[in-house]
Parts: structure tokens; C-alpha cells; sequence
């Protein structure tokens, strides 16, 4: 008896002590892996400062330098020259189409993905994270193979009267196919870490599920589906290589800011195509500002969250 006795403490005494919880106001403890000397730490900053400088401020400074570099007036008159205004029509009006489908698509597959067991669910993540994988050439290949004169609806298309390439709806298509990996994949994450405890607690308290959704989960995700909706209005004003396939170049009627640029650029009009593309600058450093300020939203609303969760498990 005394022996199993002696035993055990000495086991005891040579166990792994468990990890104390940190205090309020005590200093954070820092690996010692993560104290560099000084020269490190400014050593990778200068270079890390570099190349933003090199590949992203300049290249940024550059297309406002050349925009305004014959003064506001020669800036206004590409601005509002006539194939630039049906350009900026056109991008406006297909990522005023494209976003809100793919907001529809991106909340139905978080939703089902982050809530639901089913057979076939990583094929579904599998190709929502298709167009992250192919070229957008080559998705604009995929609708002039469907939709082309040679195509394979291409024949009853042309027998119908309907026009889908070089026209709006093959750009809308091509826009929504390149851009609809974006709310879905900002959201299925966020939903997953959430949990349903709160929506089957409400759906127990008698909410429907559409009352459950608006009063619910909307309210938990809802910084977390702008920033994804903001990704994808970015991307499909921005996008090129798809749109480029299906348009056909029509001066005035197809083609959107980035296939204006281009025209304006091959015809040596290189103020008219900074001024045109200065527009899209601009669009990037708005988003670049709301991207930040949701960021700090999210870790706001998430990380609360999270520790109120693993609270109530610790209490539990």
C-alpha cells in the first residue's frame, strides 16, 4: 500500500503541470522564438515596405500621374466621352446584375453547407471554388462553346432570334461565373464557427425559418456578407479575360471599362486610358477601405462571439 502510495506522488509530482488561465493585467508571455534582434525586425520591414512601394504604390501613383497629366479639362473629356460613358453604363449595369445573384447563391450555399450533413457536400465546395481554379479565358471559351453559332445551343439561338454573345447577357454570364465563389466563400467560415445552437433554439421557440434567417442569422453574418459582397462588385467591375471572349470589342455597345482602357491604350490615347482607368484605381482604394473597416467589424462581432461560446462550455 505504500509502495502504489509513493508511486503515484512521484508520478504526480513529475506530471505536466496544467496551463494556468492568464489574468487580467498580467503581461502577455511571448515565445522566445518570436524575439528577433532589432536589425531583423527592420531588416524585414524595409523590405516588406519596398516591395509594396515597387509593386503597389508606384505602379497606383503612376495611372493618376498620367490621368491628370494634361490638366482636369483633358481629364473630364475622356471621362465623359461617349464610348467611356456606354462603357461605365455597361460595367454599372452587369455588376448591378451579377452581385445580387451571386449574394442569392452565396447565402442558399453557406447556409446549406454550414448547417446541413449531406452526401456530395465537398463536391459542392469542390466547384464553388472552381472559378478560383480556372482561367477566366477559358470560361469565357465555355460559353462561345454553349452559346456560339457553332456552339451547341448556338443553332436554336439563332432560330429564336436570341442573342446571348457580344451582347449584355454572355457578359453577365461570364461576369457571374468568375465572381460567384465570393460571398459563399466568406460566409461558409463565418456560419461554420457560429454553429446552429442559436437558430434551433429559436426554431424551438416557434420561429419560422424565414423569421428565424432575417431575425437570427442575417444579424450574425450580415458584416461578414457585405465584405463579400463588396469582393465581388470589385471583381466583376474589374473583370477582363472572360468579359473580353464574349463582347466582341463593340465600340460603344460591349465593352466595359477595362475593354475601353484597352481600345484607348492600342490606339496610343494613353491620357484617355489612365483617365479611364484611374476610375477603376479609385474603385480599388474604396474597396481596399471598406475591406478594412469590415475586417475590424468582424473581429468585433466574431471574436466576442467565440469567447462567449467557449465561456458557456467551460461553465458547462
Amino acid at each position: 500500500m505504500s509502495a502504489t502510495a509513493s508511486n503515484f506522488n512521484s508520478t504526480a509530482a513529475t506530471a505536466t503541470p496544467v496551463a494556468r488561465p492568464q489574468a487580467r493585467g498580467e503581461p502577455i508571455h511571448v515565445p522566445n522564438a518570436t524575439l528577433e534582434p532589432l536589425w531583423v525586425r527592420t531588416l524585414l520591414m524595409t523590405v516588406a515596405l519596398l516591395f509594396l512601394a515597387l509593386f503597389l504604390v508606384v505602379p497606383l501613383l503612376s495611372v493618376f500621374a498620367e490621368a491628370f497629366k494634361k490638366g482636369w479639362e483633358a481629364y473630364l473629356a475622356a471621362i465623359i466621352e461617349p464610348d467611356a460613358i456606354s462603357a461605365i453604363k455597361l460595367t454599372l449595369l452587369t455588376a448591378a446584375i451579377a452581385v445580387p445573384l451571386n449574394l442569392v447563391f452565396g447565402v442558399a450555399a453557406a447556409w446549406t453547407i454550414a448547417k446541413f450533413e449531406f452526401r456530395g457536400k465537398n463536391i459542392l465546395l469542390t466547384l464553388i471554388d472552381l472559378p478560383f481554379s480556372v482561367s477566366p479565358v477559358i470560361s469565357g471559351l465555355i460559353y462561345v462553346l454553349l452559346f456560339g453559332a457553332q456552339g451547341w445551343f448556338g443553332p436554336w439561338l439563332r432560330e429564336h432570334d436570341i442573342k446571348i454573345l457580344f451582347a449584355v447577357p454572355g457578359i453577365v454570364l461570364a461576369t457571374v461565373f468568375v465572381t460567384f465563389p465570393f460571398v459563399a466563400r466568406e460566409l461558409i467560415p463565418l456560419m461554420q464557427a457560429q454553429g446552429s445552437e442559436e437558430e434551433e433554439a429559436a426554431l424551438v421557440l416557434g420561429a419560422s425559418g424565414w423569421k428565424t434567417f432575417r431575425h437570427v442569422t442575417l444579424p450574425n453574418i450580415k458584416w461578414g456578407l457585405l465584405y463579400g459582397v463588396i469582393l465581388c462588385n470589385a471583381r466583376a467591375m474589374g473583370e477582363f479575360g472572360a468579359v473580353s471572349v464574349v463582347s466582341g470589342h463593340i465600340r460603344g455597345e460591349t465593352n466595359t471599362i477595362p475593354l475601353q482602357v484597352e481600345i484607348l491604350y492600342n490606339e496610343y490615347n494613353f491620357q484617355a486610358a489612365f483617365a479611364v482607368a484611374s476610375l477603376l484605381a479609385f474603385l480599388a482604394l474604396l474597396t481596399l477601405a471598406l475591406k478594412s473597416f469590415i475586417e475590424w467589424r468582424l473581429r468585433e462581432t466574431v471574436l466576442p462571439h467565440n469567447v462567449g461560446n467557449q465561456t458557456g462550455q467551460e461553465q458547462a
